[in-house]
């Protein structure tokens, strides 16, 4: 294998489906079965679909409804610490063979390893180490991975996503001579990483259905048509990708933001939905009060149960100064969602975000603050903090938290929104 890097992309197989199944003691190669809320409606997304569904022709991330009614399965409720669980273990099955320095976790059930530098102490080529590795997370978990091999980041995953599954072992190689002699006319471009359907339409638009074909095409018309992005289309086009691992974990955003956004259980009429939002901005304020950081500009985006009535609401605040104080903070947050909001709409998604988020130590006070009562608000915060980590998330709770459409307890029980599972 040529090249100066050698990496691996490893992917957990169906991982929460997989992990569900080994908890039964089931084949999760064999076995039918989807991870899904069953209290939620038909409507609700399956989390994954085992393998073997997959193969019957059920699309990964379906709803319940959209799995052929002929087709018999089982149905998991998603277990999302069990998940983590599982994913920590895999994670030291890794660390036995590559220093952390060389892993790059991608995703829960996604892993980049730079090789480059084991080959040589193991004396194994890199498709050997990928396969050793693979049989290692099988044996000591009893979930099954594919493993794309590339000489860069962007190659191992276009070989695990896109050739691996059709190879018996699960594991495939490409260089950027091989990349273009297998998949340069390989149709669709979506199967591609971060090839995503608006830009496929763009290119059509074009004339481009292949990667042979953004390889060929003129750059000044790529750069009209997505400007900057088209740099890295071209790249990609030819199999290329500067970026290493190493600069991935050097990388420090220039702005840092905290999200929270939730789709809410029912329509939430117009008076229930700022106490959702308030409480969003309460827990957002503690992980700021966590982390040392305070923020100066507020976010909200409101969805409307019926989007083909009403386009989203959408505004934003900036503070007269930087803070962490839950009481400026809710205050700031109320008053926007009363400015933004339709009266008499029924509402079904928020997102709420704190941008120009900065540590503490830039903090300054304008004159309409009080600096006591703000650092009297952050201390009281950081006693809450103290008290939900020793004692779980719901062992302190405000008032607003206990009335009927308040959400904070149930999603203190949930990780990503749905179950934990404990």
């Amino acid at each position: 294998m040529n090249g100066n890097k050698i990496y691996l992309c490893i992917d957990l197989k169906s991982f929460y489906a997989s992990v569900e199944c080994v908890e039964r003691g089931w084949d999760p190669l064999t076995a039918r079965l989807v991870v899904a809320d069953p209290e939620r409606s038909e409507k609700t997304i399956c989390l994954a679909v085992s393998p073997a569904l997959k193969q019957m022709g059920v699309p990964n991330r379906c709803r319940v409804f959209q799995i052929p009614k002929e087709i018999p399965y089982k149905m998991a409720p998603p277990r999302m610490q069990l998940y983590i669980d599982y994913a920590a273990e895999i994670y030291g099955v890794y660390l036995k063979y590559i220093a952390k320095e060389d892993i790059q976790v991608y995703s829960i059930d996604e892993a980049f390893l730079d090789v480059t530098d084991y080959l040589h102490l193991y004396q194994m080529t890199a498709v050997e180490l990928g396969r050793k590795i693979m049989q290692d997370i099988l044996d000591t978990t009893k979930i099954p991975a594919a493993c794309g091999v590339g000489t860069n980041l962007y190659l191992a995953k276009v070989a695990l996503d896109i050739l691996a599954k059709h190879e018996t072992d699960r594991i495939a190689y490409l260089d950027e001579a091989r990349y273009r002699e297998k998949l340069w006319k390989h149709k669709p471009l979506t199967d591609f990483w971060r090839v995503g359907r608006g830009t496929v339409e763009r290119l059509s638009n074009m004339g481009i259905c292949t990667m042979e074909e953004i390889a060929h095409a003129r750059e000044s018309l790529l750069y009209k048509a997505f400007g900057i992005d088209a740099e890295l289309l071209i790249d990609h086009a030819w199999g290329r990708e500067p970026v290493t691992i190493a600069d991935i974990k050097a990388y420090r955003p220039k702005n840092t933001s905290f999200s929270s956004g939730q789709v809410l259980p029912r329509d939430y009429e117009y008076e229930e939905g700022v106490l959702v939002v308030k409480e969003m901005a309460d827990l957002l304020c503690l992980d700021l009060v966590d982390q040392g950081l305070v923020t100066s500009h507020i976010s909200l985006v409101i969805g409307y149960s019926n989007q083909k009535c009403f386009e989203p609401a959408k505004g934003s605040t900036t503070l007269r100064s930087a803070t962490s104080s839950n009481r400026r903070l809710l205050s700031y947050v109320e008053q926007l969602y009363w400015r933004i909001v339709r009266p008499g709409a029924y509402i079904r998604r928020i997102t709420l975000t704190y941008t120009g988020v900065m540590t503490e130590d830039y903090q300054q006070f304008d004159l309409f603050s009080d600096p006591e009562e703000t650092e009297k608000d952050v201390k009281a915060q950081r006693a809450v903090i103290s008290i939900k980590q020793r004692y779980g998330r719901n062992a302190i709770l405000k008032g607003m938290n206990l009335e009927e459409s308040a959400t904070t307890i149930e999603r203190n029980g949930q990780i990503g929104g749905h179950k934990s599972g404990v």
